[in-house]
């Protein structure tokens, strides 16, 4: 397993990072053997497969630029923030529109206070941003994000995805503030077909579910996310709140009670590591590891091709709390998917890809995925 590090001057002059990346060598680090990049970061870099070969990219914000770059792997792609953008949150990725390439979320404001905020998707290869959510307002209070304060209680604008209500498209869990400063909640932004122009060609868009209840008893919301409480597939929900004074915290938890007749995988990458010599005969399975891409291939229950796909685990600052494995929602299609692929790093240098395919997987399977031995993904075990 590789190790990527980011590193501060200590006299702390400026924020600037630097990231070094110090590659596996069988149990062990070899600290000749490491990539220090060129480049300098605002913020902690993310690993996910931008591209959708199956191989993680290395995605950061330099501070030669405000566009976000990828930075190691096959595509050498820089891009422009959203024109008119002030505030720019937290990069997310995640196949937003169900077509089994990854997109690129983005929450960003128009203004300093983000009275004027929006989230807005860009697709693999094109230019462009386009807004999946612009309208923030409920009945006559008018919504946005949460602007970054350098205080301890402050969080950057981040975005947690899952897949709420298990229809193969994830939703998202954002905190808000109304404009006048008295409230702040989490909210569930449910992934729902685009009904005006601006999304039309990415097919969705999120709504904000205003009146889930659950939620707006939660008061002075810090960080929302999803997490599956019972181990049956469901997504519920932990938020994380402000007390009766700044310095104390309190955690809630929230059951999801979606009982449509829908289905799901849920998916675990291994690393397939010892913490020595791998014993003869014991399949090492070691952790879940940062970098794998789980893609699907189905027929849904109208008979129409399904794709999805994720990431495993593409970011660790600001409390990202992403899930340790990945649930796909199926939708109601309770056919068999017709194939899963996994993907995992491969070093520098190395031309073959590292990935395996299984077919005939039944819905509503919990599966592990163990990558041993690494360079031979024919012997990849899968256990459910």
């Amino acid at each position: 397993m590789d190790v990527l590090l980011t590193t501060k001057p200590q006299n702390h002059i400026t924020d600037e990072l630097s990231v070094i990346i110090f590659w596996g060598r069988n149990q062990t680090l070899d600290s000749n053997r490491k990539t220090v990049l060129n480049k300098t970061f605002h913020d902690e870099p993310l690993i996910m497969d931008f591209n959708g070969d199956l191989i993680p990219d290395v995605f950061g914000v330099t501070n030669e630029s405000d566009r976000p770059q990828i930075l190691i792997g096959r595509v050498t792609y820089i891009k422009q923030k959203p024109e008119d953008t002030v505030v720019v949150g937290q990069s997310v990725f995640a196949d937003f529109d169900g077509d089994g390439q990854t997109e690129h979320l983005l929450p960003a404001c128009a203004d300093v206070t983000c009275h004027k905020s929006a989230i807005y998707l860009s697709k693999p290869g094109l230019n462009q941003w386009i807004p999946v959510l612009q309208d923030f307002r409920n009945k006559d209070t008018l919504w946005g994000f949460v602007p970054y304060k350098n205080n301890q209680s402050s969080v950057p604008i981040t975005l947690h995805i899952g897949d709420y209500n298990m229809d193969g498209y994830p939703d998202a869990l954002a905190i808000l503030m109304n404009t006048s400063g008295s409230n702040q909640q989490a909210f569930l932004l449910e992934n729902v077909p685009c009904n005006n122009a601006s999304c039309r060609s990415v097919h969705r868009m999120f709504k904000v579910y205003w009146e889930l209840s659950d939620l707006n008893q939660i008061k002075d919301a810090v960080v929302a996310t999803f997490f599956d409480i019972y181990e049956d597939g469901i997504l519920d929900i932990i938020v994380l709140s402000k007390g009766y004074f700044n310095s104390e915290f309190a955690i809630h938890t929230l059951k999801n009670n979606f009982e449509a007749d829908a289905y799901f995988v849920k998916v675990i990458v291994l690393s397939g590591l010892c913490s020595n010599d791998c014993p003869s005969k014991i399949t090492p399975f070691g952790v879940n590891q940062p970098g794998p891409y789980i893609m699907y291939t189905t027929v849904d229950a109208n008979g129409y091709a399904k794709n999805g796909s994720a990431g495993q685990l593409s970011q660790s600052a600001h409390f990202a709390l992403q899930l340790p494995y990945n649930v796909l929602g199926l939708g109601r299609s309770a056919n068999f998917l017709d194939h899963l692929y996994v993907g995992i790093p491969r070093p520098l240098g190395e031309k073959s890809e590292r990935k395996q395919e299984w077919t005939a997987i039944i819905p509503n399977s919990q599966l592990i995925v163990i990558p041993y031995p690494h360079n031979v993904p024919r012997r990849y075990l899968l256990y459910s």
